[in-house]
């Protein structure tokens, strides 16, 4: 049974359906939804139950949403604080659980399906792939948010690994510029993924040399994922070369002795 207290509860990229099990569950046993009207979808929200309060968030600022939360915390009620995707990735939930701490209301996070696996999936892409890249990097491009000089995407990008951009679309431009300064070639793959998930998703497969100009006449500027690098190359379903060694023949683990070939 859920207990009075905020759940923050990662909603999923868009499709109702990529919610978690335990986040339906707490969505329908809520007695308060605080919701991202913005992002969030309308047909996830109307599972909640036939009890529940809905509140949307979009108009408010953090304080109003903490003081709301913890007074319904506070008469004994469930809150079901919607977030987003998973709202450990740019969910500004810290802003919201130090205010909650301090109130003493006791919280609890429910990870969701952030957008960037769910673009991955949307694009048959493995972000990690054997002897090509093994590390995924999450960021931002800087724009009115700063980012800290360490982590400028042009250093980031030294590394040459694969990259997720969120909150990035209307910088694409920049993004182009700093990847090159970082020494990428044009014909690296790239590929923006708007509402991904959602019923009006669209995918731009493009390279680093032509993606401004695949999308001069139809910009994407808001509700989109950046993935770049060469995880996102669609020819290497047709190849064999990337292999694991999990599943080779010729390797032991624990729960397989490897045979010599």
């Amino acid at each position: 049974m859920t207990k009075p207290k905020v759940y923050i509860v990662g909603a999923g990229p868009g499709d109702p359906d990529l919610i978690t099990v335990k986040g339906l569950k707490i969505l329908q046993e809520a007695d308060v939804i605080l919701y991202t009207d913005s992002l969030v979808s309308d047909q996830l929200i109307a599972r909640a139950g036939k009890h529940a309060e809905i509140l949307k968030s979009s108009g408010m600022v953090l304080e109003e949403m903490v003081e709301i939360m913890s007074q319904h915390v506070r008469q004994g009620k469930v809150v079901a604080r919607v977030h987003t995707g998973d709202p450990a990735v740019y969910g500004a939930i810290l802003e919201q659980m130090v205010l909650l701490k301090r109130e003493g209301i006791p919280f609890e996070i429910v990870p969701g399906v952030s957008s960037v696996f769910a673009a991955a999936a949307a694009l048959e892409a493995e972000l990690t792939v054997p002897e090509l890249t093994q590390t995924v990097i999450l960021t931002r491009a800087e724009g009115r948010t700063p980012v800290p000089p360490r982590e400028q995407l042009r250093d980031l990008a030294q590394h040459h690994s694969t990259i997720a951009l969120y909150l990035s679309a209307t910088l694409i431009k920049k993004v182009v510029h700093e990847l090159k300064e970082a020494g990428w070639e044009d014909d690296v793959p790239i590929a923006v993924v708007q509402r991904v998930t959602w019923p009006e998703q669209r995918i731009v497969r493009s390279t680093l040399g032509k993606v401004l100009d695949d999308l001069k006449d139809d910009p994407i500027t808001s509700h989109a994922i950046i993935l770049c690098g060469w995880a996102l190359d669609p020819t290497l379903v047709d190849k064999s070369e990337h292999r694991s060694k999990l599943y080779d023949k010729s390797f032991t683990h624990r729960y397989r002795k490897g045979v010599s070939v």
